[in-house]
């Protein structure tokens, strides 16, 4: 089960964690990130240990969606020693979220070395077109 996080424990939850964490920006309202939640959660027991998963209410947490500029949700960012590696701002389905999710441990698996699979982008690049 994925640790649901607020604005008062990001910091220790996320920017100080001792592994990678990938931070799931969701709201109750979001059609689309309740249907991706069990591949989150499949996603974290496959990577037991390695990777964190935590889940945001964006609703709840203005701050921190206006502070990581928020435009459409669900929203996932990989975290890792406290710095933003990956971002993924958009689905074209399960498939591709699942892509993207192995994206990101394979990336960790290569020295340091960073993928960039399709539509996964580092997070200073914001351009979003193909």
């Amino acid at each position: 089960m994925s640790l649901s996080v607020n604005e008062a424990t990001f910091d220790t939850e996320v920017l100080n964690a001792s592994r990678p964490v990938l931070v799931h920006f969701w709201a109750p309202w979001c059609g689309i990130c309740r249907m991706i939640e069990p591949l989150l959660q499949s996603f974290q027991n496959e990577w037991s240990g390695q990777v964190g998963l935590v889940d945001i209410n964006a609703d709840e947490n203005l701050k921190l969606a206006n502070q990581y500029r928020l435009t459409t949700l669900p929203t996932l960012i990989l975290f890792e020693n406290g710095t933003t590696c990956h971002r993924l701002d958009s689905f074209r389905g399960k498939e591709d979220l699942r892509i993207a999710l192995d994206g990101f441990m394979q990336s960790r698996q290569l020295d340091g070395d960073r993928l960039q699979l399709g539509w996964i982008r580092p997070y200073r690049d914001l351009s979003f077109s193909d």
